[in-house]
C-alpha cells in the first residue's frame, strides 16, 4: 500500500503550482529590461548611479531578512526578490557605470549604427575567472540538489563523489534562492556574449543557432521535472531554472531580429508592459498569501 502511494506521488503532476511559478519567474525578465532603460530615462547620471547602487545594498538586506523568515515559500521569496534587486543594482549597474566611465564603446550594426551590444555587457565576459571560482567551489566542496551541478560532479568525481562533496552548506532557502538565480543568471550571460562574439561564433552561427535550440529543448524537459514538485518554494526555485534556460533562446531570436522586443522600449509599449507588470504583481501577491496559510515542506 505505502508502494503504491509512493508510485502515485511521483506520477502526480502539478501543472498550477508549476504554471504560477513558471509564469512569475518568466514576467520578471522583460520587466528587468524595463526597469533599467526606464531609470536611465529619467534619472540623472548621478542620482541614477546612486539610485543602482541603493537598490542592490537593498537586495542584499531583502536576502538576509529571508534567512530569518517563517517558512520555505518565504524564504524563497525573499531570495528571489531580493536577488534580482541585488544582480540589478550591483551587477548590471556597476558594471555600466564602470564601462561608461573608462569610455567602453557599444558593438554598433554596421547597417544601421544602432546599437546592438551595450558596454557594459561588452565587459561582462571578463568575469569568467570568477563565475568559474565559485562554481569550482560548488562542485569539490559542497553536496546539493543542482541537478546541472550534480551531473558534473558524477562526470567529474564518479565513484568518488560522497566522498569529495560529502556534506551540504548550511541550508537557507533565501540563500539557496539568490545563489541559483545569481549563477544561473550569470552563466546565461556568459554563454550568450561567448555566442555573440564573431571572434568566437556570431549570432547566426550554427553552435548559436544550436545552443538556442537546445536551451529550449531544455526548457520543457526542466518544467517536466518542475511539474512533480509538490512544494510551493521547491517549484519556485525550479521555475528559475526553467525561465533562464527558456530565456535563452528568446535573447537570441531577439537578437536575430526575430521579433520586436517591447522590453527594450517600454514607453512604446505601454499598454504591453503594464499588462504584465499587473500579472507578475497578482502573482507574487498569491504565492506570498499562499506562503502565510501554510506551511510546506522543501522537496530539495
Amino acid at each position: 500500500m505505502t508502494e503504491q502511494m509512493n508510485v502515485q506521488t511521483k506520477r502526480q503532476r502539478y501543472w498550477w503550482k508549476a504554471t504560477v511559478s513558471f509564469l512569475m519567474v518568466l514576467f520578471t525578465m522583460p520587466l528587468g529590461h524595463a526597469l533599467m532603460i526606464l531609470m536611465e530615462h529619467f534619472m540623472s547620471e548621478t542620482t541614477l548611479h546612486y539610485s543602482a547602487f541603493a537598490m542592490g545594498f537593498a537586495g542584499m538586506l531583502m536576502v538576509i531578512r529571508g534567512v530569518f523568515a517563517k517558512g520555505d515559500t518565504h524564504q524563497t521569496l525573499w531570495g528571489f526578490f531580493g536577488g534580482l534587486l541585488f544582480w540589478t543594482g550591483w551587477v548590471e549597474f556597476l558594471f555600466m557605470y564602470y564601462a561608461n566611465r573608462f569610455g567602453t564603446d557599444p558593438q554598433l550594426d554596421p547597417v544601421t549604427g544602432e546599437i546592438i551590444t551595450r558596454p557594459e555587457y561588452l565587459i561582462l565576459p571578463a568575469s569568467f575567472g570568477f563565475w568559474m571560482m565559485i562554481m569550482i567551489m560548488y562542485l569539490f566542496s559542497t553536496k546539493n540538489g543542482c541537478n546541472f551541478i550534480n551531473w558534473w560532479q558524477r562526470l567529474l568525481l564518479r565513484d568518488q563523489k560522497n566522498m569529495v562533496a560529502a556534506r551540504p552548506m548550511t541550508r537557507h532557502s533565501s540563500i539557496i534562492t539568490f545563489m541559483e538565480l545569481m549563477m544561473i543568471l550569470w552563466g546565461s550571460y556568459l554563454l550568450l556574449m561567448f555566442c555573440y562574439d564573431d571572434v568566437f561564433l556570431g549570432v547566426h552561427h550554427p553552435v548559436t543557432i544550436f545552443i538556442g535550440v537546445g536551451c529550449l529543448a531544455g526548457s520543457f524537459f526542466i518544467f517536466a521535472k518542475q511539474l512533480r514538485i509538490a512544494s510551493w518554494g521547491a517549484n519556485i526555485r525550479m521555475a528559475i531554472a526553467t525561465v533562464v534556460v527558456f530565456w535563452t533562446p528568446v535573447e537570441i531570436l531577439g537578437r536575430m531580429d526575430f521579433f520586436s522586443e517591447i522590453w527594450v522600449d517600454p514607453m512604446g509599449h505601454k499598454t504591453e508592459m503594464i499588462s504584465i507588470l499587473i500579472a507578475f504583481a497578482l502573482l507574487a501577491v498569491y504565492l506570498w498569501w499562499n506562503g502565510r496559510k501554510k506551511k510546506v515542506v522543501p522537496n530539495n
